[in-house]
């Protein structure tokens, strides 16, 4: 133990006097706000939408705005991005007759009020406004919101696909892996150093073949949590849709048989139930709609009552995904959260089963 005042050495992380972040351990954060406007400038300006079918011309012109803040966060190699920016685009079109004479031109603009991370799972919210409101007007703001408005959302999620392997700091990320000692490898056989780097190769590859007997990619989330009430208390809440709609505030739709399929927030949640056992277990199937297609993950919820009016559950979630199919990294720390913050603690503060 060390004396009193100087601290214990093994928990003290000294600075390097070359300044470097070894292996990405410690927490870096890279301001992304002029990249993402210079990406989006990129993905979204001078694009043509619509050459004459018609008799309509439609492009787009310059990305007047992108405000809010951007940032990516690097911790021992992960990348966990995050932003809320708004984004506003300019258009021109053009109606003109069959014998190509111009009937009208008109300038318009493209609103998106918020881009986050919270939401990269989901498009976001599209305004089309056109400056001329009349009849033809009109025709070309029908035009662009039917055309121009899946070319604008395909391009923003290019953008949050970006974000989610780290933006600027991919390249950051890149520099900085390990470099692998050339030295010890070239050390002639039998020396010590030989000996060492051989049994060090030898006890890597048992460990790379250990890992690869586990899934890859995937994570398993193993949450304790205790209640002030009887197991059956908690057990009928996560199986009843009225009581479930009661402490999420939103729409559910759960079967209470074995077999059976559940929606839950709004249908971010979907699944079936594999086993139920009422008071003491509940399994299911289930995945985020925002996860690739094919891919479920498997709850267990275990319900023990150490003693009446103590209820302990017990969550074990296996095969949740690193990634979610645009790229996201962030899926089994949300997951891990919504438990926690969305569920269980909310059954506390609604019902009153607080410790």
């Amino acid at each position: 133990m060390a004396k009193y005042g100087e601290g214990d050495k093994r928990w003290i992380v000294e600075e390097r006097p070359d300044g470097a972040n070894v292996h990405n351990w410690h927490w870096a954060e890279t301001d992304c706000l002029d990249w993402s406007r210079n990406l989006l400038t990129k993905l979204l300006s001078d694009h043509t939408i619509l050459a004459g079918e018609g008799n309509l011309y439609i492009k787009t012109k310059n990305v007047d705005k992108v405000d809010g803040e951007a940032y990516v966060n690097i911790r021992k190699g992960k990348i966990i991005p995050g932003y809320e920016i708004s984004l506003s685009l300019s258009w021109e079109g053009e109606v003109k007759d069959p014998e190509g004479k111009s009937l009208l031109r008109a300038d318009g603009t493209v609103e998106v009020p918020y881009i986050a991370d919270e939401n990269a799972d989901e498009d976001p919210e599209i305004k089309v406004i056109v400056k001329d409101e009349g009849p033809i007007g009109k025709r070309l703001k029908e035009a662009f919101m039917a055309k121009g408005k899946p070319f604008v959302l395909e391009k923003i999620r290019v953008y949050v696909a970006a974000m989610a392997k780290g933006g600027p700091a991919k390249e950051e990320l890149e520099v900085r892996k390990p470099v692998v000692n050339k030295a010890a490898s070239g050390a002639p056989a039998g020396t010590p150093t030989a000996t060492a780097t051989a049994t060090t190769e030898v006890a890597a590859k048992e460990e790379g073949q250990k890992k690869k007997k586990k899934k890859e990619g995937f994570k398993t989330i193993t949450l304790t949590e205790k209640f002030s009430c009887r197991a059956q208390n908690i057990y009928e809440i996560l199986m009843d849709e009225n009581r479930w709609k009661g402490f999420t505030q939103s729409n559910a739709r759960i079967s209470k048989e074995v077999g059976g399929e559940f929606s839950i927030f709004d249908g971010s949640v979907t699944g079936t139930n594999v086993e139920l056992q009422e008071g003491k277990l509940i399994v299911q199937k289930w995945r985020f709609g925002s996860w690739a297609d094919g891919i479920h993950s498997m709850v267990r919820l275990v319900f023990e009552e150490p003693e009446p009016g103590l209820t302990v559950v017990k969550l074990t979630q296996t095969d949740v995904p690193e990634e979610d199919r645009y790229g996201n990294a962030t899926v089994v720390e949300n997951t891990e959260r919504g438990w926690r913050d969305l569920i269980f603690n909310k059954i506390r503060a609604v019902f009153g089963f607080g410790i």
